[in-house]
């Protein structure tokens, strides 16, 4: 059996070629038709309203404060999860005094959750925060109505929970989506680390996408970039920071795993790095002309979001930002001086842009959610010395074939891949050495769909 096997493969490495676009899929594609600027306009505009969604603001206010904007948010979520297997829940905690808050305030998240198939621990998260903040971080009663930072997070948010809801009536994820919009970022990325700690004990998460600040693609100085968005991914900084704090990497299996991968030529390769790649390919072919910029980066420079407690505990988590960030309608009073309007407000976000944000979310965690997870026990076969280069790895339940993936270390996107039957548990790569390429393999599914690629750090016993 094993001669056969390897018979075959050799003759397999003949049609290596670039890796094939993502396959065409109907559905993926009506589902990311739906999304209405015109819906995500009014959720901003209503979102704004509420005068502050400050953390710290009023809870029990009926039309203002982060109290009136989280029951809204909660029923507009059960409102389209009507019918569908969409199931909403708010999660709630108190953070005590600490620098930014005076007082032990109450936290809410309120999340949206669409279920995988039955068994499988897999699971996806897209993030974004609907409390607000004006030029003072403690103010919590002054106007401060966030409609760029984060109402459109939170809105593309809203709007992929309720459309991927109906997708999933026609056909059922393997992987679970939780779409969630948390409290406290301005504060400190409270909600957001309630979260991470929530999920961190599950070892099934395989990505977060946080959506911050992506209302408009226009800069301060006339910029104009409607079909750009920034998709910041770096594993390996976050990791490093944790390990020059003193983490023990030891006691943490999820931190021990990436060190080894990072030692064993793996630095730009570890699952936050994968899921970036993934992102940008779902992205720019399922999004016409829409371009995601890969940045390694694990956010902008000495700043952060909510997908950064996540990096902290090993996960794989990224960031979606618009091109260029206007400081005049960030943080900012409401107010006019030397003829310039500041303040974060409806008039200054563009609602088709953050169509094609919501739809850049959707393609990339749909397509995810219907493949197939990544192989585990991933290797480079190195116990001979050879020019070749031998890959194995173990079965993925639910795949119908693998697809071995190389490139050279300075490339940012896979190079060269082979497809293999669903019975494959290796590969032989004839004149490929494994000294000048990076590889990896990941599992596909039924409709062609690839999920992760598992890097394979090469093993010599």
């Amino acid at each position: 059996m094993r001669l056969t096997l390897l018979s075959f493969l050799f003759a397999a490495t003949a049609q290596a070629a670039p890796p094939p676009a993502p396959p065409a899929d109907t559905l993926l594609s009506q589902t990311l038709e739906q999304v209405s600027p015109t819906r995500l306009q009014a959720r901003i505009e209503r979102l704004a309203a509420f005068g502050t969604r400050h953390t710290t603001s009023s809870q029990s206010h009926p039309t203002r404060g982060i109290g009136a904007a989280w029951r809204w948010i909660e029923a507009e979520l059960r409102a389209c999860a009507a019918g569908t297997p969409l199931q909403v829940e708010t999660r709630r905690h108190t953070e005590p005094p600490g620098r930014r808050i005076a007082a032990p305030t109450e936290i809410v998240n309120v999340l949206a959750t669409l279920p995988g198939r039955a068994g499988s621990q897999r699971v996806l998260l897209m993030l974004g925060h609907y409390d607000s903040r004006n030029g003072d971080v403690m103010d919590a009663e002054g106007e401060a109505p966030g409609a760029n930072d984060d109402a459109s997070g939170t809105v593309a948010v809203m709007e992929a929970a309720c459309l991927a809801a109906q997708a999933a009536k026609t056909r059922p994820l393997d992987a679970t989506i939780v779409f969630a919009a948390v409290a406290g970022e301005e504060q400190g990325l409270l909600g957001a680390a309630q979260l991470a700690r929530e999920f961190d004990a599950g070892a099934g998460v395989e990505g977060v996408i946080t959506n911050d600040i992506v209302g408009s693609p226009r800069g301060a100085l006339g910029e104009h970039a409607p079909h750009s968005l920034r998709l910041f991914a770096d594993g390996l900084d976050p990791l490093l920071r944790l390990l020059l704090r003193g983490a023990n990497a030891e006691t943490h299996p999820r931190l021990k795993a990436q060190q080894e991968l990072a030692a064993a030529g793996g630095a730009e390769d570890l699952p936050t790095a994968q899921f970036g790649r993934h992102l940008q390919r779902a992205v720019e072919a399922y999004v016409p002309g829409f371009q995601v910029n890969l940045i390694q980066r694990r956010d902008r420079t000495l700043r952060g979001g909510d997908h950064l407690p996540f990096l902290e505990r090993g996960l794989a988590a990224v960031r979606f930002s618009e091109p260029f960030e206007n400081y005049a309608h960030q943080h900012q009073n409401i107010r006019v001086e030397n003829g310039q309007r500041f303040g974060d407000l409806p008039e200054f976000v563009d609602p088709a842009y953050v169509a094609r944000v919501t739809q850049a979310n959707l393609a990339g965690l749909l397509s995810l959610a219907w493949a197939p997870g990544p192989p585990a026990e991933v290797r480079v076969d190195a116990r001979e010395l050879s020019n070749d280069t031998r890959l194995q790895w173990a079965p993925v339940a639910g795949a119908s074939g693998y697809r071995v993936l190389w490139r050279r270390s300075e490339a940012a996107q896979w190079q060269q891949a082979l497809d293999l039957g669903p019975q494959a548990r290796e590969a032989l790569l004839k004149g490929v050495s494994r000294d000048d390429w990076v590889f990896a393999v990941q599992a596909l599914g039924t409709r062609g769909q690839a999920g992760l690629a598992a890097y394979a750090p090469p093993k010599g016993n």
